[in-house]
């Protein structure tokens, strides 16, 4: 399942994101005002094939522009589309049309690309019980869509922020002398019920996470042969913890992972290394 949140919470962006592109206005289509006719139609074409994702946010932006502005979808978002397919027809003003269809574009290919890339990994273990989930790795102000087209390539959304849930990694257990130590106080200041997951790297700091009460346990860039073992210990304590691997995950190695019976494996790849998805917009 994918959904946006409500366009409240992202109407602010747009609007900026429009504004950096417009700026004091289109000076080539005010140039060329009386070339275009008043209602203008256009199209939107796939340039090479890939899962479409980002539509809803494309409409969004015309609307917001002028909501005289008809954007009618013609493939569902998850959609594998091929190079000439025809995705979006578009009705309206001819200048709206023009100014916000660089916002438009740019948000929904480097969406698509992400949605893509993301099928890629999640196909490769949609057999098995485990799950992907991408990170906290995004783009600054673009972390709710980014986020939005792992969902619709397939995968879980990792937490959104720092205080969806808790997450001690290498350098809290540092700063607090011991994985305990930093359980402990912590348990202490969070609301219920945030649950708690710790990284670890070793058996031993597994067996520490376990002993203390983490909820997840991630294995951070663990081999195959550190993971098994580390995974029946997991689940012979308790069957309760979840079990999260995560590093230097990919493509070719994906599948070997999730076979040794992990939860879920979380990894920036599809956001990250991902190529935007070539689509444009042609006059009819």
């Amino acid at each position: 399942m994918f959904f946006l949140p409500p366009w409240i919470v992202i109407d602010s962006s747009i609007h900026n994101w429009l504004l950096e592109d417009i700026g004091r206005g289109d000076r080539t289509t005010i140039g060329l005002k009386g070339s275009f006719p008043q209602k203008g139609e256009a199209q939107w074409v796939v340039k090479s094939s890939g899962i479409i994702a980002g539509l809803p946010i494309a409409a969004r932006v015309f609307y917001l522009l002028n909501p005289e502005v008809k954007f009618l979808p013609l493939v569902a978002e998850g959609e594998i589309c091929q190079a000439g397919q025809i995705i979006a027809q578009l009705e309206g003003p001819s200048d709206v049309l023009l100014m916000g269809e660089r916002v438009a574009l740019n948000l929904t290919m480097r969406l698509s690309g992400i949605a893509t890339l993301t099928r890629q990994y999640t196909e490769k273990i949609a057999d098995l019980k485990t799950q992907l989930a991408d990170t906290r790795k995004t783009t600054p102000g673009l972390r709710i869509l980014e986020k939005y087209a792992t969902q619709v390539g397939g995968a879980v959304n990792h937490r959104m922020g720092l205080d969806d849930a808790v997450m001690i990694k290498d350098n809290h257990i540092k700063a607090a002398g011991s994985i305990g130590e930093a359980i402990s106080q912590i348990k202490k200041t969070i609301p219920y019920p945030l649950t708690i997951e710790v990284e670890t790297t070793t058996i031993h700091e597994v067996q520490g996470a376990l002993s203390h009460g983490a909820d997840i346990i991630m294995l951070d860039n663990m081999s195959i042969d550190k993971i098994r073992p580390a995974v029946q210990l997991i689940r012979a304590t308790n069957n309760k913890v979840k079990i999260e691997a995560s590093g230097n995950i990919t493509l070719d190695n994906l599948r070997k992972v999730a076979q040794t019976g992990v939860d879920y494996i979380s990894t920036s790849a599809p956001i990250t290394r991902s190529t935007w998805l070539d689509l444009s917009m042609r006059f009819i």
